[in-house]
C-alpha cells in the first residue's frame, strides 16, 4: 500500500468519525473521534473470532503505521508551531515564573515520583523491571497535553491567567520531556546500540548529561532565534498572503528536521519560533489580510492533525499487546500519575498563591487539567520491541486513554465547581 493510499484511508477514516460526532455522539471532536476509533477497535476484537479476516486487515493496516516517526518526526511539528503561534507573549511574561517552574521542576520532579512509585509497584505485583526503565515511563508520562481541554475552557469562560499556564506549561515541557526521556534512554541502555543487541547501560556522568541538556536545550533557543530572525525578515519584505502563509510552513518544518538532525530538542526550537513569529512577526511584519489568513490555516492544519492523533490513538489498541496483569499495572498507573500531578502543582502553585494572585481553584484545575496525549503514546513506542517495551507502553496507553476521555470529559465541570472554591 502507498503512502498517499494509507494517509487517504486515514483522512477518510478521521472525516466519517469526525461527522458521526458531530451528528450524534456530540463530544469535543478530539475526544469523540478517539472513542469512535476505540469502540471500533474493541468491537474488530470481540468480533475477531468470527471474522479473523477483516480484523487482520485492520491490524495490518494500523501496524503500517510508524507511530513515533509519524508523531515525534512529523505532526509535533505542525502542532507545537500552530500552537505558539496563537501564545500571545505578553501572557507568557506574566505568568513566567509559574509556567518556568510547571515545565521545569514539576517535570523533573513527576519523572522521578512517577519512575519510583511505579517501579515499587510493579515489583509488587511481580513484574519487576531496571529502575531506570521506571525512570522511562515517568519521562514519557510527565509531559501535559492539553489540545482536548482547551476547548472546553475556552467554553466555561476560564481565566485568561489560567490558560496562560496551562498552555505556556504543555508548550516547553513537551520539549524538556523528550529530552529527559532520550537522556534516560541512553543511561538505560534501550538506545539505538541496544536495539542491536548490547544490553549495557552507560554509566551515569552528571557532568555529561548536563552538557547534553545545554546543548539540545541551549542550542535549539539559539537556532531557533536565528531562523525566527531570518524568517521575520523576510516577512517584512513581502506584503502577499500566500507567500507569507508558505513562509511560515517552511518556518515549522524546516527548523524542526534541522534540530532533529542536529540532534536539539526540535519541539522546543519549533515553540520558540512560533512564539516569535506569532508576536513579534504578526505585529510588525504581516497586514490584516495576512495575519486573517495565517491564523486560519494554522487553525486548520492544527483541527486536522489532532482529529488525526486522536484517531491513532484509538486504533492503536488494535496492535496493543494485552496482558491481564499488565492491564491491571496500567489501572494502578492511573492514580499515580494523578497523585503526583496533584503533589507537583501543589508543591509549586501553593507557595506562590500566599505572594500573588492566582484563579480560583488553581491547583485543582491544573492537576486535573494536565491531560496526556499522543507524544506519551509515541515515546513509549519508539522503546526497542522487547516485553519491558510492552508493558510500558500498556501503561501508558492505560493512563493516556483514561486521561483523555475521563478527565477531558468532565474538565468543564470541575472547572464550574473551582471557580466557586478557593485557590485549592
Amino acid at each position: 500500500m502507498s503512502i498517499f493510499s494509507l494517509m487517504s484511508i486515514l483522512i477518510t477514516l478521521a472525516a466519517v468519525s469526525s461527522y458521526f460526532n458531530y451528528r450524534y455522539i456530540k463530544l469535543p471532536t478530539t475526544i469523540g473521534v478517539m472513542l469512535v476509533a476505540l469502540v471500533a477497535s474493541l468491537i474488530l476484537i470481540v468480533v475477531s473470532p468470527y471474522s479473523d479476516g477483516l480484523r487482520n486487515e485492520a491490524t495490518a493496516l494500523v501496524a503500517r503505521i510508524d507511530f513515533n516517526q509519524v508523531v515525534l518526526h512529523g505532526m509535533l511539528a505542525f502542532l507545537l508551531f500552530a500552537a505558539a503561534i496563537h501564545v500571545k507573549l505578553d501572557n507568557l511574561r506574566k505568568e513566567w515564573l509559574p509556567i518556568a517552574l510547571l515545565a521545569v521542576v514539576g517535570t523533573l520532579m513527576s519523572t522521578f515520583i512517577v519512575g519510583t512509585l511505579t517501579w515499587l509497584v510493579l515489583d509488587w505485583m511481580g513484574l519487576s523491571i531496571p529502575f531506570l526503565h521506571a525512570l522511562l515511563f515517568g519521562a514519557l508520562i510527565s509531559p501535559t497535553d492539553p489540545i482536548a481541554v482547551v476547548a472546553i475552557m475556552k467554553s466555561v469562560g476560564v481565566s485568561e491567567q489560567l490558560e496562560s499556564q496551562i498552555a505556556g506549561e504543555s508548550l516547553f515541557n513537551d520539549g524538556l520531556g523528550v529530552v529527559v526521556f532520550l537522556v534516560l534512554l541512553q543511561l538505560s541502555g534501550l538506545d539505538a546500540a541496544a536495539a542491536e543487541g548490547s544490553h549495557l547501560a552507560s554509566p551515569i556522568d552528571a557532568a555529561a548529561i548536563g552538557m547534553l541538556l545545554l546543548k539540545e536545550v541551549g542550542g535549539a533557543l539559539l537556532l531557533a532565534s536565528i531562523a525566527g530572525y531570518l524568517t521575520y525578515q523576510m516577512l517584512k519584505r513581502v506584503d502577499n498572503y500566500q507567500v507569507e502563509v508558505l513562509l511560515t510552513l517552511a518556518l515549522a518544518m524546516g527548523l524542526y528536521a534541522l534540530a532533529d538532525s542536529l540532534h536539539l530538542s526540535a519541539p522546543i526550537a519549533v515553540v520558540v519560533a512560533g512564539l516569535f513569529v506569532g508576536n513579534h512577526g504578526r505585529l510588525f511584519a504581516m497586514s490584516d489580510k495576512t495575519r486573517e489568513n495565517v491564523d486560519t490555516f494554522w487553525e486548520l492544519i492544527d483541527e486536522i492533525l489532532n482529529v488525526v492523533l486522536f484517531l491513532l490513538i484509538g486504533l492503536e489498541l488494535l496492535i496493543l499487546p494485552i496482558e491481564r496483569a499488565w492491564l491491571l499495572a496500567g489501572a494502578m498507573a492511573i492514580p499515580i500519575v494523578l497523585a503526583t500531578r496533584g503533589f507537583c502543582v501543589s508543591i509549586i502553585m501553593g507557595p506562590l498563591s500566599r505572594v500573588t494572585s492566582q484563579s480560583p481553584g488553581v491547583i485543582r484545575i491544573l492537576t486535573w487539567g494536565g491531560l496526556r496525549g499522543g507524544i506519551s503514546v509515541a515515546m513509549a513506542l519508539s522503546l526497542p520491541e522487547s516485553e519491558l517495551r510492552n508493558l510500558v507502553l500498556t501503561l501508558t496507553y492505560c493512563v493516556v486513554v483514561f486521561s483523555i476521555v475521563v478527565q477531558g470529559l468532565t474538565m468543564g465541570k470541575v472547572i464550574r465547581l473551582s471557580g466557586k472554591s478557593p485557590t485549592s
